[in-house]
């Protein structure tokens, strides 16, 4: 097992792409803390799926978008398994809001849980993994939207655009750390948040006809490719984002 006496954060972990990162990572040997800020039950239940695996894992209930949260995530984290070898910025919100009816509350939230968690998530985790001396990993998991324009969506779409620009720049800041940072851009994807789509035959038959490969991505395949990053199969990628979206991003005009 790749990541056995790892320790992992996930952040926005007790749901969709984030849950299967979670026993994705556990399944790999990691020892896991899960980050959540709503529904504890969800939460509860997937800590019996990783004991379940043979895995250690916590749940702390945490509002990334604060940075005293943060701290105390890690250092929650840090008290219970001793180190933190692997942080994924998983946690984000959309509103589906245009540049002209954005509320300043819409933009701050979404910038907040999705831009400003990952910076200063790094910048904690960072800090404690110089402190350990090892190096480490850092995976922002960002969205084709991070390079592809998605109009009415706006401020989604600057808070991934900024996870990229996170990820390159801090990674050659880190670098001489061995701290690798890299990013996961997932396409459509299979989770709640997909769910009116995935409930409507025909829109759910037009997006996949948009996408070569024909079909939405399950979590699972978002899972694998995170674990492979935090792995030593990835140990000289940093500063890059793998997309993972079955080809959407490069369709070509009517296919």
């Amino acid at each position: 097992m790749d990541l056995k006496g790892k320790v992992a954060i996930v952040t926005g972990g007790n749901s969709g792409i984030g849950a299967s990162i979670v026993l994705e990572l556990a399944r790999q040997g990691a020892s896991i803390a899960i980050d959540y800020v709503v529904n504890e039950a969800a939460t509860e239940e997937l800590e019996k799926n990783v004991v379940a695996l043979g895995g250690q894992v916590i749940g702390i209930d945490a509002d990334v978008s604060k940075i005293v949260d943060l701290q105390r995530l890690i250092d929650t984290t840090v008290k219970k398994f001793g180190r933190l070898d692997i942080l994924v910025n998983n946690a984000g919100i959309e509103t589906r809001t245009s540049v002209l009816d954005t509320t300043e509350a819409q933009y701050d939230k979404v910038l907040a849980i999705n831009l400003k968690s990952a910076f200063f998530g790094t910048q904690i985790a960072a800090k404690q993994m110089i402190k350990q001396g090892n190096g480490g990993r850092i995976i922002n998991i960002t969205s084709v939207h991070e390079d592809w324009p998605m109009p009415h969506n706006i401020p989604y779409c600057l808070s991934k655009g900024g996870m990229r620009m996170l990820t390159r720049t801090a990674a050659l800041e880190l670098a001489k750390h061995n701290i690798l940072i890299t990013a996961v851009a997932p396409g459509a994807v299979a989770t709640p948040i997909n769910t009116s789509t995935m409930k409507d035959p025909k829109a759910l038959q037009e997006l996949d006809a948009a996408i070569p490969l024909g079909r939405m991505a399950e979590p699972d395949e978002i899972a694998r490719v995170v674990a492979f990053l935090a792995g030593s199969g990835a140990s000289y990628m940093t500063a890059t984002t793998v997309f993972v979206d079955g080809g959407l991003m490069h369709q070509s005009p009517g296919l």
